[in-house]
């Protein structure tokens, strides 16, 4: 019967960790999932999680609220860690704005409450589908339950300090923006030429408004080279899944120094 009673110090470390990955993953995070859905799905898995654990209980003493505040940490960095790979989507739709003129238009993000692209915010719903399509959420939940193979629950705080950890976070930041370069090269290039012929024809016919008739060509043409281009940028958007999915494996193999 004891066994079936949780350890309330192993447990409470269990859901710190799974609550914070919660509040910076993706979709788990998102706006539109109520506070009360994530507190109850968190204390759930963490809940199911603590049975597969072999764990003594803690003395709640200075060294505890160390741990929890270890356990907090690792859970926020690997949530931000996924999070960063998937805003490679939203950089690329700030990329493509710029060309169609669609900077001046932006709208608010829900997930983050600042203003964002209209673009960006296109692509970043359409990741989301392709995330959901794919079973992206259960690699996410699996992700953070095998975290504890590699950061255990009686391990002091990870190893931030190595030169591991820096390269990591450098190759990280500058595959996300190649990333981004990558999805939006093609209706990038295409408007470029569709602004130099626009600006050819402004000179041999100074009759006609470049500005006014410039706008809904360039609009036109890159939403005729998004569709185009669709089923690629969803290819590339899977790949982009499965690239934070590795980097979470490899966040956690740099902290725990394997």
């Amino acid at each position: 019967m004891e066994e079936l009673v949780p350890k309330i110090s192993v447990l409470l470390l269990i859901i710190a960790r799974v609550s914070a990955f919660f509040v910076s993953a993706p979709l788990f995070s998102h706006r539109a999932v109520p506070a009360q859905m994530k507190i109850i799905l968190s204390i759930g898995i963490a809940w199911m999680m603590y049975y597969t654990f072999s764990i003594e209980a803690f003395p709640i003493d200075g060294f505890y609220l160390l741990l929890v505040l270890k356990e907090v940490i690792i859970g926020l960095m690997l949530g931000l860690v996924a999070y960063i790979v998937f805003t490679a989507v939203q950089i690329a739709g700030g990329f493509i704005d710029f060309q169609m003129g669609f900077a001046m238009a932006n709208v608010l993000d829900p997930q983050t409450g600042a203003q964002s692209p209209l673009m960006g915010q296109f692509l970043n719903f359409l990741i989301l589908l392709v995330f959901l399509a794919i079973n992206g959420h259960h690699l996410l939940l699996d992700g953070i339950f095998y975290s504890y193979e590699y950061l255990p629950i009686d391990q002091i705080f990870p190893r931030v300090d190595s030169e591991n950890y820096v390269e990591f976070i450098m190759k990280l930041f500058a595959a996300v923006f190649a990333i981004a370069f990558q999805m939006s090269a093609p209706i990038i290039a295409t408007l470029f030429l569709v602004t130099l012929a626009l600006g050819i024809t402004g000179k041999t016919v100074p009759q006609l408004n470049i500005f006014v008739i410039g706008f809904p060509i360039k609009i036109a043409i890159g939403f005729l080279v998004l569709i185009v281009t669709m089923g690629v940028l969803v290819q590339v958007m899977k790949e982009v899944i499965e690239m934070a999915i590795l980097a979470l494996r490899s966040l956690m193999t740099v902290l725990g120094g394997v």
